[in-house]
């Protein structure tokens, strides 16, 4: 049985991944930050750990939690877009959105990839990026912050390439599309599950690469 992670699944294109990979038969462990969304994901056939992604000592703890594992997909959701306004940002803004798209990455991303290096076949390791975060095919200045974060998380991505490339763990940065969520907003052209089935077809014919790809969730590829 093929075996997906799904860090942050309490809500939005996280929670649709996890009902859709279920639906297909697999394996799903997933993380959220409450037990009422954990027990909710239990509900669901998923294996759900409690987990605040900028919380050192959690980031740890899912580490030992997922020890011996061997994961086909893993994709790593949770991520905020924080102030809706630009210019000047204030420092609890930047913290909170830096800390969460960026760090959290830096910090799970060297968990995770031995972990997809260990699957059967071509193991998956995903970040939900934003076209946002492209610098080459950059036309607007709206939400720097957010698009600072995924700029950076990209990076993080393609450091983790670079290491755990060679070692078996195919990396990609996701662009979800413009999905009605609560970040996305109710006049997004894309649905959850529109956008979670495209996710999940790019992952599954994605062949394996030792360096990082950045996609649109159809499998169109966005300049870095």
């Amino acid at each position: 049985m093929a075996t997906a992670l799904v860090v942050g699944a309490s809500r939005g294109i996280g929670l649709e991944l996890v009902k859709q990979y279920r639906a297909d038969g697999w394996r799903v462990i997933a993380t959220a930050r409450k037990q009422e969304d954990c027990d909710a994901l239990l509900a669901l056939g998923a294996e759900p750990h409690k987990l605040d992604v900028t919380n050192v000592e959690a980031v740890a703890g899912i580490g030992w939690k997922l020890d011996g594992e061997e994961l086909d997909v893993a994709i790593l959701n949770a991520g905020v877009y924080g102030p809706r306004h630009d210019g000047f940002p204030m420092e609890t803004d930047f913290n909170a959105v830096m800390h969460t798209n960026v760090l959290a990455a830096m910090r799970l991303l060297p968990i995770l990839a031995p972990l997809v290096c260990a699957s059967r076949g071509n193991g998956k390791l995903a970040v939900l990026s934003s076209r946002m975060g492209s610098l080459s095919e950059r036309n607007s200045p709206g939400g720097s912050l957010y698009r600072a974060s995924k700029a950076a998380l990209n990076s993080v991505l393609l450091d983790t390439a670079l290491v755990f490339g060679k070692q078996g763990a195919t990396c990609v940065a996701l662009h979800p599309g413009w999905v009605r969520t609560d970040m996305g907003g109710a006049d997004a052209h894309l649905s959850v599950e529109e956008s979670a089935a495209g996710i999940r077809n790019t992952l599954a014919t994605l062949p394996a690469s030792d360096k990082a790809a950045y996609l649109n969730y159809d499998g169109t590829t966005i300049g870095w």
